[in-house]
């Protein structure tokens, strides 16, 4: 094929592809040329997830009618000149592609007024052909318009999700730019709702508390500190309100929301020996650092940059946090924590939970009375190795021969049981055992999952966009025996889970499914109930390092000989392994 010029339309399509890839990225460019134009108030508004319908208002500077035609021309932009204004780069916006890619895939409707115009206009464009501009009165600021995403590539329509979905990622998008600026007001309107408001009153801690909710706001401690050039503030999450994912840590780099695995990582230096493995600390962080030493130019949605030397960035990062976590003068940030002492931080997170909404461990109906005691047994005071349901489980079948008794079964190193048992030394890792045991429990009763109702419902500590995928997955959350329901404009509570769970971190369970349902990039299937089940029986399984009694041990021992079936945990680990007395004797030449 011959070297040829594309034409424009073709150019276009080409271009949009790069910076429109979902409503999301629309809302999110048009708000950043709003908080570029200097507005103290942005509202967006969405419907059908932001392809049929997006508007976005601003009382910013306006754009002169002189210019609307050029603002839709490829790599037109007021915010740079030259080469060197990209070492110094302050906006949100600067390569000009926004407006024309945009254009080039929805029908646009402009109304915008200068401060200084006695009229404002209106512009109208669609698949990057102009249709009208006329005079058009209208307050000061503007008006971003967009319906009809992707009418005129319908291939690219096939790739983007369901409505509620697309409007999820429009939700965070808008969070993350609300988060970035507490000094101007925003609101967001989804299907006729309003979802949040801002205050814009330049307080971090407001944009925090209406953005994510009081619940995640009460968890928070300040953060303040400087190091070579590198200032940081904002709040990480007290220890004992860390997440089973990273979904809850937002960096802000010179007011840009970034993805920043140095900033990361600092972070989880400095909760180093305060977290379980598996747990990750949550933080609103605002990183303020010279322009010339970020190159924020090197993706095309700008979330990721090169910093000249990341060890300033890794430092103040990780002084701020671990300062916050172990110094007096980091205290909660909520307004009536303040006067608080930091020894009722822990007090103060469960009375948020309303006592976690769970039952005691103790209550009657988590075991049979029978199953794991006996008259003969001593009273215990030590934990009980299951710490959930077995009643359903079959008894030990007679084919058990109980002449060969298990005898000698002790533990070693808290995680794994060693038995004699006739010839026969086992070892048993119980974790693995005992997840396994109840993953077919769970699978068994698909549907039909014996459920706990709790005696208080229990707020879910989540992000805006955790909590709509799992309303969106409400069904399949109730085959695997979890109930949830809305509970204000912003928050869900869990009213039920499966009976194994109950007295496990439900939060972080909550928590662990939306990150597996977020993460999902096709349509779920019953992959997505046996994942639900695999996290539920791991969560729920006994744990190493739990102390045993022998008369648990043996018992548990007992029922797993009585499962056949149970001879891997459910990714594949061997629960137990078997040396017979011939090869010791094999191994020390008897």
């Amino acid at each position: 094929m011959p070297i040829q010029v594309l034409p424009k339309h073709v150019a276009d399509l080409i271009a949009a592809g790069e910076v429109v890839e979902r409503p999301a990225s629309v809302v999110k460019e048009l708000c950043e040329n709003a908080l570029d134009a200097g507005a103290a108030a942005v509202t967006a508004e969405i419907r059908g997830g932001g392809v049929r319908y997006i508007r976005v208002a601003d009382n910013g500077g306006g754009i002169a009618r002189e210019d609307a035609r050029k603002a839709f021309l490829p790599h037109a932009t007021s915010k740079i000149g030259t080469a060197d204004d990209l070492e110094k780069i302050l906006t949100l916006g600067f390569r000009g592609e926004a407006l024309p890619s945009i254009a080039a895939v929805a029908k646009v409707q402009v109304l915008s007024k200068t401060a200084n115009d006695e009229h404002g206009f209106c512009y109208e464009i669609a698949g990057g052909e102009e249709i009208s501009l006329e005079d058009a009165g209208c307050p000061a600021g503007t008006t971003f318009i967009v319906r009809d995403l992707f009418y005129n590539t319908p291939a690219r329509v096939k790739f983007l999700k369901k409505d509620v979905t697309e409007g999820n990622f429009v939700g965070a998008a808008l969070e993350r730019l609300a988060l970035s600026r507490p000094d101007v007001a925003f609101t967001f309107i989804r299907e006729g709702k309003q979802v949040f408001q801002t205050p814009g009153d330049s307080s971090p801690a407001s944009a925090v508390r209406a953005v994510l909710g009081k619940l995640f706001y009460e968890t928070l401690l300040g953060v303040k500190n400087a190091h070579n050039g590198v200032e940081v503030t904002g709040f990480v999450c007290e220890p004992a309100a860390a997440r089973p994912n990273r979904n809850m840590q937002y960096f802000f780099l010179n007011g840009r929301y970034i993805k920043c695995p140095t900033a990361s990582a600092a972070l989880g230096e400095a909760y180093k020996h305060s977290l379980m493995q598996g747990k990750f600390p949550a933080c609103v962080l605002h990183i303020t650092m010279p322009p010339g030493l970020v190159d924020v130019n090197v993706h095309p949605a700008k979330t990721e940059v090169r910093f000249a030397d990341d060890r300033p960035v890794f430092s103040a990062v990780y002084q701020g946090a671990y300062q916050a976590l172990n110094a007096g003068v980091a205290m909660p940030v909520g307004a009536a924590a303040l006067s608080r002492p930091l020894e009722t931080k822990q007090t103060r997170i469960d009375d948020l939970a309303g006592g976690c909404g769970q039952l005691p461990l103790q209550t009657s109906f988590l075991r049979d009375p029978g199953e794991f005691s006996s008259p003969l047994a001593p009273e215990r005071d030590e934990p009980s190795l299951i710490k959930r349901p077995f009643s359903d489980l079959p008894p030990v079948p007679q084919i058990i021969n109980y002449q060969l008794s298990i005898v000698n079964c002790i533990e070693l190193f808290n995680t794994y049981f060693l038995a004699e048992i006739g010839d026969e030394l086992m070892l048993i890792d119980k974790h693995a055992a005992h997840e396994r045991i109840l993953y077919e429990r769970l699978k068994a009763g698909q549907g039909a999952v014996q459920r706990q109702v709790l005696l208080e419902p229990l707020p879910l500590h989540l992000s805006r966009e955790e909590t709509a995928v799992l309303l969106e997955n409400n069904a399949l959350l109730e085959q695997a025996g979890f109930l949830i329901e809305e509970f204000g404009a912003d928050a869900i509570v869990l009213r039920e889970c499966p009976l194994l769970l109950v007295g496990a971190d439900l939060n972080a369970q909550a928590a662990e499914i939306a990150g597996f349902l977020l993460a999902q990039k096709g349509d779920l299937t019953t992959g997505a109930l046996d994942w639900i089940f695999h996290s539920a029986a791991c969560r729920a399984a006994v744990k190493a390092g739990d102390p045993t009694t022998a008369y648990e041990r043996e018992r548990f021992v007992e029922k797993l000989l009585a499962m056949p079936e149970i001879r891997h945990c459910p990714h594949g680990r061997p629960v137990m392994v078997t040396i017979t007395k011939k090869e010791l004797e094999k191994r020390f030449g008897r």
